[in-house]
């Protein structure tokens, strides 16, 4: 952002509260960036026969992940959760549990996870152009993001089988 949005002013590097942060420097306005993370929901979703992974039609070829999706404005998490499935693979709900929260900071985001029991045949919205049904004993999660969300889950599935 170069210029402030309620008044037009340049953008600048301003001292509040101790911190730098970039807001208007016209003290009749007092616009603050303060930047504050964007909530994200993502699903763990499991089916008959373990966890869909998908690839989004903008990521690296091979990289595949657990569903994710914009909390919307006044939405409540799990109710964006249960959307979401539906909205990107065509999947009902069938049981939800609620795995963490987990910071993202290098998409600026926080994460709230969970892991939904779901059924139906699954069918890709726009954002998605391929899926694979990966067998529980063979997921593995990855140290960052929504990585982490699928490593606390294997850990709560492993611990009950144990």
């Amino acid at each position: 952002m170069k210029y402030c949005p309620q008044c037009a002013s340049p953008i600048a590097e301003l001292l509040i509260d101790s911190e730098i942060r970039k807001g208007c420097p016209d003290k009749g306005c007092g616009y603050v960036l303060w930047n504050n993370p964007v909530p994200v929901v993502a699903m763990i979703v499991e089916v008959e026969g373990g966890v869909v992974l998908a690839h989004n039609v903008s990521w690296p070829k091979t990289f595949y992940s657990i569903i994710t999706g914009f909390l919307e404005a006044g939405e409540d998490p799990l109710e964006c959760a249960i959307r979401e499935t539906k909205e990107e693979l065509n999947l009902h709900a069938i049981d939800t549990s609620l795995i963490g929260v987990y910071s993202f900071a290098q998409q600026n985001q926080v994460i709230i996870a969970y892991h939904i029991k779901a059924a139906g045949e699954v069918k890709l919205n726009h954002e998605l152009d391929d899926f694979k049904v990966v067998p529980i004993d063979e997921l593995k999660g990855w140290n960052m993001g929504t990585g982490l969300a699928i490593n606390d889950w294997l850990a709560s599935v492993r611990g009950q089988i144990a």
